[in-house]
């Protein structure tokens, strides 16, 4: 029974959010946006990549965190 009424209001919330804001594409770029940030971290020849690698991961985190409260 609780089956059936958490599908009817997932697939009532579903139409309401556009196609790429969901919790999947939206996640996948978070997820980019961490590695990026890592990636940035470590490398060695910009210092303009590192200044601003952990405002990249911090931002790639907070997003990750707001988006896995997305309807799929």
């Amino acid at each position: 029974m609780s089956q059936v009424i958490q599908r009817k209001t997932a697939d009532v919330a579903s139409p309401r959010w556009p196609r790429a804001l969901r919790r999947g594409p939206m996640e996948t770029v978070a997820t980019i946006l961490i590695a990026a940030g890592v990636l940035m971290l470590l490398q060695p020849f910009a210092l303009v990549l590192y200044t601003y690698s952990f405002v990249i991961t911090l931002a790639g985190v907070v997003m990750f965190t707001i988006v896995s409260k997305f309807p799929d």
